[in-house]
């Protein structure tokens, strides 16, 4: 399938999850992430996956996803108190605790789209593994209010500094 015709499926229901999406069209999510309209979605460089995560520290409560193809974890929590041991990067913060293994990373964007309930702009930073499948998902706004303007003064600088 190729990217016109991922978008274009896109933009029939822009409010769709795009794991959904994905699933209908028997693409990787990662593409259906590529394909979303300029500005979008901006990839990120995935070797710089823990500098990335050390800055996200900054934002405070924030809302982690992750889905794999049997369920859906939602968490709301903290970066920081971050480790590593062996091939695992952690963040262990009284209310997240992560142990992510960069070299499954293959590619992270910054992700500005609409809501899949409400409508209402959300901006994430999305982790994909090799495969294309969904690593993790850090909101930085979900749900009826936008983020605010600091916040989306803060993505806007990071989405720059780690652009691919």
């Amino acid at each position: 399938m190729t990217v016109a015709e991922i978008r274009n499926e896109y933009e029939k229901s822009p409010r769709k999850m795009t794991v959904q999406l994905a699933r209908e069209l028997g693409v990787a999510e990662a593409e259906v992430i590529r394909a979303l309209p300029d500005g979008m979605a901006v990839e990120l460089k995935p070797g710089e996956s823990e500098k990335l995560l050390r800055a996200m520290e900054g934002f405070g409560q924030v809302h982690v996803i992750v889905t794999n193809g049997a369920a859906t974890l939602e968490s709301f929590g903290t970066f920081g108190n971050f480790s590593s041991f062996g091939e695992y990067f952690n963040v262990q913060s009284k209310s997240l605790d992560m142990h992510i293994r960069f070299q499954q990373i293959g590619a992270i964007f910054a992700v500005e789209k609409p809501g899949h309930m409400d409508g209402v702009k959300t901006l994430s930073f999305q982790f994909y593994d090799r495969s294309g499948a969904a690593a993790f998902k850090v909101f930085l706004s979900f749900g009826s209010k936008p983020a605010p303007a600091d916040r989306q003064e803060r993505f806007a600088l990071l989405r720059e500094q780690f652009r691919l």
